[in-house]
């Protein structure tokens, strides 16, 4: 699969049929096996992923080995390097959880593609923004959940 199958969704909607070649070009198809590692907090942020098929968990390592699922991804969802903002790490590992293909895609050539075209970069920068944020608020509603269910200990 191709960006140009995907330029229906609304994060892709926006490019040209030659901005869409550029990114195709710098795009790859990837299979995982449930448990292999997509990436880990911490690697440099290079890459952004688009779900094909199967299942991806985003995870937020703690400490001894504690791990706190922030979301689970599915067919269409993107995650990874953010190019809306200047993070140089990843902030989440990311994990399949079942077999899984997905489009991985340069984040600098997708950056230079919105640098060079303001009015398709702001459209895109914005839909991205909007899943990030939306991904973030959720992720902060399940840890309040799980710390308004911490049970208090008096002294």
């Amino acid at each position: 699969m191709s960006i140009a199958s995907l330029k229906r969704d609304e994060v892709f909607e926006f490019l040209r049929p030659d901005q869409v070649d550029v990114l195709s070009d710098a795009a790859q198809l990837i299979r995982f096996k449930p448990g292999d590692i997509v990436y880990q907090k911490g690697e440099p942020a290079k890459d952004i992923y688009i779900v094909l098929s199967g299942k991806v968990s985003l995870r937020l390592p703690g400490d001894r080995g504690v791990n706190i699922m922030i979301d689970e991804l599915t067919q269409g969802d993107i995650f990874g390097s953010c190019v809306s903002f200047s993070l140089d790490s990843y902030v989440l590992t990311a994990q399949s959880t079942e077999d899984c293909e997905l489009l991985c895609i340069q984040a600098s050539v997708l950056k230079e593609l919105l640098e060079d075209d303001p009015r398709m970069g702001y459209a895109i920068q914005s839909k991205i923004s909007e899943i990030y944020f939306r991904r973030y608020v959720e992720a902060m509603n399940k840890l309040q959940a799980i710390v308004m269910n911490i049970p208090l200990r008096y002294h």
